[in-house]
């Protein structure tokens, strides 16, 4: 039992303990099971938090690879943590090489087209840059270029001719700034590529690169990028770009511009021996120029037996020399040459004279042409050597040839100075002279009187004289006889004067010997003129010096009156003084006021000094013949000096008393210096600003050519007299020479006086004033209908040669030059009228100059667009202040009641009244009228005759006259181009600038396709902009911004049509004017005769001919020469064996070389056989 017991509780503890350990291992495992869970949630939500902030992050770092884009610039520190993170995923670069690889990609097509839709759809800024971006994209499209050929990786070295280095004395070398710029460049382009060998650092290499692309643009064009690289002495190194620019430049130094042999320079004296065509040339210059003449002569004559032998005798200057000298030179013209040649009158030929001394001697009646004097100029002579270039010089250069002004039409050969006051001697009359109201029975018997002493060349005589017209028993013309009265002077001057002229009997004054020879041109031609300005300059001489005329101290004789005048004068000045102090009047009138009282006194003291001058002393002859000295300079002389300017142009209203015969006080001095020293300081600044317009002009007008018979235009422009008496300028005057577009008819009787496109000469002239007509409409260059150049009928009559104007004249230039060479002349002031703000008026030279450049005027007027009555309303000033602002405003109320306001600042002088009626375009204030404004109002044709008037003002107040023809040619060069508005159905681009025939061709085009033409206005550029925007590149390029205008036709793929004279001159060929417009016109009627076809297969053969051939006639005598032939062809079949042969199978190569050769010489080649 107890054992049973023990069991029992032993069973019992066990079952215990079991249950116990059961419960504490559920309860473990539980807590197990529990904790188990726990971790598991805990990891489940960690894994949920990570997978969500990598899936963030993928997509952000998603979001950065796809943010780069091409062409994106990133940052040092960018570029370096997007290489950590992505390395391969994006390839980025710097400089020239990614920029190449960017471009290469692009799709030019697709690019154009979606900046077409962009252009469409957006406005602005925006619309701007797209259609910038398209002229672009275009360009390269038509140019068939790409992008990435802009970008070189291989850079072209020029010659070592063009960069040349040369040894100095001291062993040294001085070296062109290109070596070195080159140098830089090789220097470091070695080192990269050792970099690149080493695998050096990135850093280090990169550096490396952007140093080399500093020393290439450097070369290209320094100082262009960052700072300019300088090298010793720190000048800046000359680039290749500067080797093209500027004066010094490859194309104004070396292409439009180069030196020539034959050539010589010395001192001018006069000869008043000469004839008109000829010169005085050293023996020594002579000798020296003709040299291989002369040469030529010798060995031809027998006198040396080779041309070495032959040069020593002309070195050593043996007697036998200046014999074939002078037969060399007989027929054999030279040119002279004054500089600065501001026309084409400064290149003159002259058949030379030899003489002794180192002088040149020139005929004293060439000398205005030339504007040349006896004080120290000097002149350089050329030689013409082939028979061409003397045929030319002969024909068209001899100063025989050009007796008239091509500016206006005026004998430029006009006698001066002392000829002028020896004829005025001679033809004056003096009642009181020995011999005077004596009879002659001929001319001949007068003038034997005078010789012998009996009558004074001035007396008034009466002389039996045949007079023209009249008829004898024989029936010959001109022998009845008549009674004249006259002088023996005017009888001796009459020795001079053709017969055709009838016998002149007046005083001969300077313009009375002007018109005189204008008119012997007119009627009689250049070769009479040339006999008459001879004879009346040999007597003019003659007669100066017989007359003996001087003058003295004494002859300038003080007016009494002139105390008494000035003391008027003062008390004058005196009287408006006090009203000024007391308040009266305003500083500005009394300034004004006192200006008019001592302008008057000097008037009135010069009247009376005037009155008291001699009528028969040499004062009076000298000023009135109009050899030398005015008015004015008499009166500084005898009356009183009067009222000078200041530096700034302002009159100093404290006049100088005396005159230059009393002498000045050292006050007087001192102002009058003002005026002497501002003059000179302008006359320097007025020659190169003048200089660099006549540039400008000649630029823009220099491919004008007359290149047609008749453009066939209905139109032309009027010619008023009421604009006429504006500028001021005869209305006569306007109209010589001009051809008419509608019938001139005398509206009285119905008849026509003249017909369209016929010339107005000078009887139609008097016809149309004696009839009191008012406007006649002429044919005119402004309204041309030829696409190139002008018609002859549109232009005119040439005023140089007063017949019609020729065809292949360059008008352009000599329009340009007729504008250009008075320049000088004109005054540089800006005028002060004593100073006031906003009344200032340009004038002179700054004012044809603003006028050229379609700037905005300076004290601009300000005119109405609309037409309405005015309507003033003054504005009181806003603002307070002591001194009250004011200002006003100017209604305009249209009659469908459009109303414009303009401000009107209150220093501004009103031209209208409240009530007023005005048109649209009219000026509301004083000032000029902006050109750009009235071409918008008023349109192109309103413009262009503003621009010609107002331009004609100018030099017609300064006293030079030019043919309104001239600027006509400049204003239509200014409104040749339009500006697109809307593109149509063509390939324009709006705001694209073309030329008004081209744009008319292209729409004409659109239309016959059924498409929608562009619409587009006209504009107005200055001759700068003008010549710019040229169609020749090589022009534009020799004119200025050279880098710019090559780089745009480079992009551009821009051909140059040769159409001007520079862009030949450039190239070297004929210039398609003159001489070379002749053999132009041959070449293209050669042309013409065969059919499309074989023109083309001649143009053909003939280019294979001259490649094959090269320059066969060797001598360039015109003629092919066996030997030439031979040669030729040697040479020829090198060159075409060395083409041909591909392979090394010479018997083939032959058979073809004969083929080809049979080709050339087949029967329609050219050349024939």
């Amino acid at each position: 039992k107890a054992v049973k017991a023990e069991l029992a509780a032993l069973k019992a503890e066990v079952a215990e303990a079991k249950t116990h350990g059961t419960e504490r291992f559920d309860s473990a495992v539980a807590d197990l099971q529990s904790g188990i869970d726990d971790a598991l949630a805990n990891e489940r939500s960690q894994v949920a938090r990570d997978t969500d902030d990598a899936r963030l992050a993928a997509r952000a770092a998603r979001a950065q690879v796809s943010d780069i884009k091409v062409m994106q610039t990133l940052s040092e520190s960018e570029f370096r943590s997007f290489s950590e993170q992505f390395g391969r995923m994006f390839d980025a670069g710097m400089g020239a090489e990614a920029i190449k690889k960017v471009i290469e990609g692009l799709d030019l097509d697709d690019l154009a087209e979606k900046l077409h839709v962009e252009m469409r759809q957006t406005s602005g800024q925006r619309r701007k840059k797209a259609i910038k971006r398209l002229r672009l994209i275009e360009a390269f499209r038509k140019s068939g270029a790409r992008p990435e050929w802009m970008i070189l990786s291989t850079l072209p070295v020029i010659p070592p001719d063009l960069r040349p280095m040369v040894q100095l004395d001291g062993g040294r070398f001085a070296t062109s700034d290109l070596n070195d710029l080159y140098r830089r460049v090789i220097n470091r382009n070695n080192r990269l590529s050792r970099l690149l060998d080493l695998e050096a650092p990135e850093i280090i290499i990169r550096n490396e690169k952007r140093m080399l692309q500093e020393a290439c643009d450097a070369l290209i064009d320094n100082g262009r990028r960052g700072r300019a690289i300088a090298g010793t002495g720190n000048h800046r190194l000359k680039s290749l770009s500067d080797m093209l620019k500027g004066k010094q430049g490859r194309f104004r130094q070396n292409l439009l511009g180069k030196r020539v042999d034959y050539s010589g320079r010395s001192v001018i004296v006069v000869g008043p021996d000469l004839k008109l065509h000829q010169c005085g040339l050293p023996k020594k210059m002579a000798l020296e120029l003709f040299k291989p003449f002369v040469m030529r002569q010798l060995v031809e004559k027998g006198f040396a037996h080779n041309i070495k032998s032959a040069k020593r005798i002309v070195e050593r200057v043996r007697p036998e020399v200046w014999d074939v000298l002078e037969e060399v030179i007989a027929d054999h013209p030279v040119l002279l040459n004054r500089a600065p040649t501001l026309h084409r009158l400064g290149i003159q030929a002259f058949m030379p004279v030899l003489v002794e001394g180192s002088a040149i001697q020139i005929h004293p009646l060439v000398c205005f042409a030339f504007n040349a004097d006896f004080d120290g100029d000097q002149m350089a002579v050329h030689v013409p050597l082939s028979t061409a270039a003397q045929r030319e010089a002969k024909e068209l250069m001899l100063s025989t040839q050009n007796l008239l002004s091509a500016a206006d039409g005026s004998p430029v050969v006009s006698p001066t100075h002392d000829m002028v006051l020896g004829c005025y001697y001679l033809t004056v009359e003096e009642p009181e002279a020995k011999g005077a109201n004596w009879v002659f029975s001929s001319a001949d018997e007068a003038m034997m009187a005078t010789q012998l002493g009996h009558v004074h060349v001035q007396a008034p005589i009466r002389v039996e004289l045949p007079v023209a017209g009249g008829v004898d028993g024989d029936g010959a013309a001109g022998a009845t006889s008549e009674l004249v009265a006259t002088t023996t002077g005017r009888v001796i001057f009459n020795t001079v004067i053709p017969d055709a002229l009838g016998f002149v009997n007046r005083v001969m004054d300077r313009k009375g010997l002007k018109a005189l020879i204008s008119q012997c041109y007119r009627e009689l031609g250049p070769e009479a003129t040339t006999h008459l300005v001879d004879g009346i300059k040999t007597l003019g001489f003659h007669y100066a010096t017989v007359a003996g005329i001087t003058i003295g101290i004494d002859d300038i004789r003080v007016p009494a009156e002139k105390v008494a005048l000035l003391a008027g004068a003062d008390t004058q000045v005196a009287g408006i003084d006090r009203e000024f102090r007391r308040g009266f009047i305003t500083e500005e009138e009394r300034y004004k006021q006192t200006v008019d009282v001592w302008r008057d006194t000097t008037d009135t003291v010069t009247q009376k000094m005037l009155d008291g001058l001699d009528k028969k002393g040499s004062v009076w002859m000298i000023t009135h013949s109009g050899a030398r000295g005015n008015v004015t300079q008499v009166h500084q002389l005898a009356g009183m000096r009067g009222l000078m300017a200041d530096p700034s142009g302002r009159i100093i209203d404290l006049p100088i008393r005396s005159n230059l015969r009393e002498g000045m006080t050292v006050l007087e001095y001192f102002i009058s210096s003002h005026g002497a020293r501002k003059g000179l300081a302008d006359t320097a600044l007025r020659t190169a600003d003048s200089g660099y317009l006549t540039r400008r002009l000649v630029d823009v007008a220099q491919d004008v050519i007359t290149r047609e018979d008749d453009c066939g235009t209905d139109l032309g422009t009027w010619i008023t007299r009421e604009e006429s008496t504006q500028i001021p300028e005869p209305f006569t005057d306007r109209l010589g020479g001009r051809m008419v577009a509608v019938d001139i008819v005398d509206e009285a009787t119905g008849e026509l006086i003249v017909a369209r496109n016929e010339e107005i000469n000078e009887a139609a002239v008097e016809r149309i004033d004696a009839l009191g007509l008012d406007r006649i409409s002429v044919r005119s260059p402004l309204t041309c209908a030829a696409r190139h150049g002008v018609c002859r009928m549109c232009y005119g009559r040439n005023l140089a040669t007063g017949q019609l104007v020729a065809l292949g004249q360059a008008v352009g230039i000599i329009a340009a030059q007729s504008i250009g060479e008075p320049g000088t002349q004109l005054t540089m002031r800006t005028f002060h009228t004593g100073g006031v703000a906003g009344e200032d008026i340009t004038q002179g030279l700054p004012r044809v100059e603003e006028l050229f450049e379609a700037r905005i005027p300076k004290g601009q007027a300000i005119m109405t667009e609309i037409d309405g009555t005015v309507e003033l309303v003054e504005v009181k000033a806003p603002s307070k202040g002591r001194i009250a602002k004011k200002g006003a405003t100017l209604t305009l109320h249209s009659e469908d009641v459009d109303t414009r306001e303009y401000q009107v600042p209150h220093s501004a002088r009103l031209k209208v009244e409240s009530g007023d009626e005005v048109l649209a375009g009219h000026p509301l204030t004083e000032g000029s009228l902006n050109p750009k404004d009235l071409l918008q109002i008023k349109g192109v044709d309103t413009v262009q005759r503003f621009l010609v008037a107002e331009v004609q003002k100018v030099y017609r107040s300064q006293g030079v006259t030019i043919s309104d023809k001239h600027i006509e040619i400049i204003v239509r060069q200014m409104l040749r181009k339009v500006t697109v508005d809307s593109a149509g159905d063509t390939e324009l681009l709006p705001s694209e600038l073309i030329d008004r025939f081209e744009f008319e061709e292209v729409n004409n085009r659109i239309l016959a396709e059924g498409g929608e033409p562009a619409t587009a206005q006209t504009v107005l550029l200055g001759v700068t902009k003008a010549s710019l925007n040229t169609s020749s590149f090589l022009a534009a390029a020799s004119f200025q911004e050279t880098t710019r205008v090559l780089t745009e036709a480079a992009i551009n793929g821009a051909k140059d049509h040769l159409l001007g004279l520079k862009e030949n001159v450039i190239i070297g060929k004929l210039i398609p004017a003159g001489t070379g417009a002749a053999a132009r016109a041959a070449a293209a009627a050669k042309a013409r005769e065969l059919s499309p076809e074989e023109a083309e297969s001649l143009r053909e053969r003939e280019a294979a001919m001259t490649f094959l051939t090269g320059d066969v006639d060797a001598d360039h005598d015109g003629v092919i020469a066996p030997d030439e032939a031979e040669a030729a062809a040697e040479e020829a079949g090198e060159t075409v064996v060395a083409l041909m042969d591909a392979g090394d199978n010479p018997a083939i190569e032959a058979e073809v070389v004969e083929e080809v050769f049979e080709e050339l010489i087949a029967e329609d080649g050219p050349g024939g056989s």
